[in-house]
């Protein structure tokens, strides 16, 4: 059985799918596409403070702008922290726009083949079947330090309360 719980999407209720994450939690593992072939786990990331950052599409300006930031913060957090993007776009997708945008010190990962991560982590759209826009801090026993999950899927999450979530591990 399936917890659900409504969000918003310009006003428009949408529902989100999966368990209500708590921070203590254990993060759930996860195995996400960096390209078709290859995937990448939750233990590939073990030992450092990982900072998981969910956005819908990577093609929208929101999701753009949220992970362009991280991108930028990436270099002053240091070699402990891994900066990770999800989100339901192809892989292909995911390279171009990394390749276009510059974008070097995020991992951008996809959840497009079975949807697992946004399932297990509660922020699975099931109207769009895509992500919703989320930040996840976990830290390097893998418990979850920090959430934002937003109420409204067009609105930037707190930047700043996530970066200064990391630091706060380091």
């Amino acid at each position: 059985m399936s917890q659900e719980r409504t969000v918003s999407f310009k006003s428009s209720p949408i529902t989100l799918v999966g368990p209500e994450l708590k921070v203590g939690d254990s993060a759930p593992d996860f195995t996400l596409n960096k390209n078709l072939l290859e995937t990448s786990s939750l233990k590939d990331f073990a030992g450092k403070v990982k900072l998981v950052s969910v956005v819908p599409s990577i093609d929208t300006g929101v999701c753009d702008a949220q992970t362009r930031r991280f991108n930028e913060e990436a270099s002053k957090l240091g070699e402990n922290v891994a900066i990770l993007t999800v989100s339901a776009d192809l892989p292909f997708a995911q390279a171009r726009w990394c390749a276009a945008a510059g974008v070097d010190r995020v991992f951008l990962l996809s959840d497009y083949k079975e949807n697992s991560f946004g399932k297990d982590y509660g922020v699975f759209i099931k109207e769009f079947h895509l992500d919703m826009r989320a930040i996840f801090v976990i830290d390097t026993n893998d418990r979850i330090a920090y959430i934002e999950v937003l109420n409204e899927m067009t609105e930037h999450p707190n930047y700043e309360a996530a970066i200064e979530a990391v630091k706060n591990l380091l």
